[in-house]
């Protein structure tokens, strides 16, 4: 079984068990979330729910395992023969999420 999910403007494939790093969220480590934007189920025995956008009284258990920083993105300017150069870095803060459980309702 698993699903697409709509998380921080992208969408996931989740499955029971798995992982996933999506942004940051405002959730402290050990809590329990619900992600409700499913927009497609697959049960695994040929029954797909597809949502218009989303399904209908579906929803995705998670739990924080803990926040984490991506790597680190160097960003350099550089303008010729004008002695013009400039560098920036940049690390993107995401959260670590554990899918306890896939449910669809109705």
């Amino acid at each position: 079984m698993y699903a697409l999910v709509e998380t921080g403007g992208r969408q996931f494939r989740v499955e029971e068990g798995k992982d996933i790093v999506v942004d940051l969220m405002d959730a402290s480590e050990g809590k329990k979330i619900t992600l409700n934007k499913v927009l497609l189920i697959e049960n695994g025995e040929g029954k797909t729910h597809i949502g218009a956008p989303y399904v209908k009284g579906a929803k995705v258990e998670a739990t924080v395992l803990r926040h984490e920083q991506g790597k680190k993105i160097r960003v350099f300017k550089y303008k010729p023969k004008k002695r013009y150069r400039k560098t920036q870095g940049h690390r993107a803060d995401y959260t670590r999420v554990k899918i306890e459980k896939i449910t669809v309702g109705g």
